[in-house]
């Protein structure tokens, strides 16, 4: 973890140098930005991540028979969601995927749950050639810098890199590896992954052409790309489909079998979905995941979970949260009926099932 010990550092010791409020931590490096900050354009140190590598002849099959989406034939110009479910279908962590050139499948989730999920995956492993490894520290990855925005794409491009051109395309060089992940307020957002060396001689640079954030702004982001994550606040409480995975081309349906495959090809072919997650506000900045929220009509039962909240720099906070459809444009609360009201906001893509 040396080199990860080393960028966290940097960010804690030149936080000033990039006017940041003293009180700062490392933990969410960076101010408080708002939605019209991100999508102007903004630059993120992520810090929460973690990155598990899986190496071996095995790799790809093994994590084709455990996870939600096709692995075996991911490219290594590709990136892809993919989630790992219990035998009932329901979400123990939610990843992004993708294959370096030298063949190893890496899968990014919250730091916060990665030691038990590891451990968890490494049980399958059996008589597969195919090896799981902690590899949030390593050198060529332990600088992960998020960014997005309308003044984003130029920013990063002058760093010298080759930057994907489309949603879930990869690029790989010497300076690292860049993903371009779902659009975030009509504009494209990357993440690049790299040497902490390079990190802290482009950070600079980007941070006088962009905002600078930290975790929360890049959580922001993804919740504004209507993109869902698994914490350990939801572990195991949503099928797939109820935070919209499969729209998001996070479920293949055409593979093989897989922890919990059955229910989860049951809630797509049978009966119409009643579950969905949309994208909301609320004038409460503590809102957290794992939140429930509530109708006024039906104060005793919640509707539905807040899946992500970030503060938006106004006071509040948005979110993605999980409810029945009926409830939506209801007037619903968050953690009792008489709690803040959510307002909603236009999802970035229609809720609606996708033709297979």
């Amino acid at each position: 973890m040396g080199f990860m010990s080393n960028w966290t550092e940097y960010l804690a010791t030149h936080g000033a140098r990039f006017h940041i409020d003293e009180a700062a931590q490392v933990e969410d490096f960076g101010r408080t930005l708002s939605a019209d900050d991100l999508a102007a354009g903004f630059v993120a140190p992520v810090t929460d991540l973690g990155l598990i590598a899986v190496a071996g002849e095995d790799a790809a099959r093994f994590l084709h028979s455990q996870l939600t989406n096709d692995v075996e034939h991911l490219g290594t110009g590709e990136a892809r969601l993919a989630g790992f479910c219990t035998p009932k279908g329901r979400l123990q962590a939610t990843f992004l995927i993708w294959r370096d050139p030298a063949g190893s499948v890496w899968l990014q989730l919250p730091r916060a749950i990665q030691a038990p999920l590891q451990k968890r995956l490494a049980m399958f492993v059996m008589r597969s050639k195919a090896k799981l490894r902690d590899a949030t520290g390593e050198e060529t990855v332990a600088a992960v810098i998020g960014v997005g925005g309308v003044k984003g794409e130029a920013a990063l491009a002058a760093q010298g890199l080759s930057l994907p051109a489309a949603p879930y395309a990869t690029t790989h060089g010497e300076r690292g590896a860049v993903i371009r992940l779902a659009d975030a307020l009509g504009a494209p957002r990357y993440l690049w992954l790299t040497s902490p060396q390079n990190g802290e001689s482009a950070l600079p640079a980007l941070a006088q052409q962009l905002a600078l954030g930290g975790n929360a702004a890049w959580q922001l982001a993804a919740i504004h790309a209507g993109v869902p994550e698994v914490t350990a606040a939801t572990q195991e409480q949503f099928v797939p489909q109820m935070i919209n995975y499969e729209l998001l081309g996070g479920v293949n349906f055409k593979k093989g079998c897989y922890p919990g495959q059955e229910i989860v090809a049951r809630s797509e072919y049978l009966g119409k979905l009643k579950r969905r997650t949309s994208l909301a506000a609320v004038d409460n900045a503590a809102a957290r995941a794992g939140d429930e929220v509530f109708t006024v009509e039906e104060p005793d039962q919640p509707c539905g979970m807040v899946v992500n909240a970030a503060p938006n720099g106004l006071g509040g906070a948005d979110l993605l949260v999980e409810l029945k459809l009926e409830t939506l444009g209801q007037d619903v609360r968050l953690g009792a009926s008489s709690g803040p009201a959510l307002r909603f906001l236009p999802m970035p893509y229609a809720l609606d099932r996708v033709e297979r």
